[in-house]
């Protein structure tokens, strides 16, 4: 079996001699990476992760745009939300002005951005674009946001709900890895005893489940 790198398509051509020859070419040259869907609370900051890959050398006129398009569309047209070339760009105008501010590393691939004080108008889809001269043309980055208000139930993950303070990540990072140690240890109890029970060891298999 051949193992086809990411973002390479695979043709394999049979020859006279009955050896198969393998062709590998590129898709695209410039892939953008987003969470598909975010769930975060109303009035707390939310940041957008965007990261991207490029078959070229970063180029000094790199540059990336930010847009969004509200889910209500009695709430205005799509508009910019961030912009970046050579260095970040404030908007002068529109709902995101003075709250969208840069949270990327160029050298290591993020464009990723942060949103402010998230407000239930802030529902709707944003789209990350890179471009990174020669490779203009590439897929483009999309988030689906919902903000939510408190005791409402999310529809993404916890990992990636916005919180409101470092604190409030570094606890619910502990109950997270204890739920994750418990579930472990009764999957681990459960295969053992399994295979206990499949070798006819029953006295040991009720001592185990107690």
């Amino acid at each position: 079996m051949c193992i086809v790198p990411i973002g390479k398509s695979l043709s394999v051509v049979p020859s006279q001699l009955g050896i198969r020859s393998v062709t590998l070419w590129p898709i695209t040259a410039l892939e953008v990476y987003t969470s598909k869907e975010v769930d975060a609370l109303n009035g707390t900051n939310l940041r957008l992760k965007c990261t991207f890959s490029s078959s070229s050398p970063i180029s000094p006129q790199l540059s990336v745009t930010w847009n969004f398009q509200p889910e209500d569309l009695n709430l205005g047209p799509d508009e910019t939300v961030f912009y970046y070339l050579k260095e970040p760009y404030k908007l002068s105008a529109g709902r995101f002005k003075g709250r969208a501010t840069w949270d990327g590393n160029i050298e290591r691939y993020d464009v990723s951005i942060v949103i402010w004080n998230l407000q239930p108008t802030d529902n709707g889809t944003f789209t990350c674009q890179v471009k990174n001269p020669p490779d203009v043309d590439g897929t483009i980055g999309e988030v689906r946001l919902r903000v939510v208000q408190k005791g409402e139930r999310p529809r993404t993950p916890p990992e990636v709900m916005s919180l409101a303070s470092a604190e409030h990540q570094l606890v619910f990072l502990h109950v997270w890895k204890n739920v994750w140690k418990q579930k472990e240890r009764e999957r681990l109890l459960g295969k053992k005893a399994c295979q206990m029970y499949l070798h006819g060891h029953s006295d040991s298999l009720a001592w185990t489940l107690h």
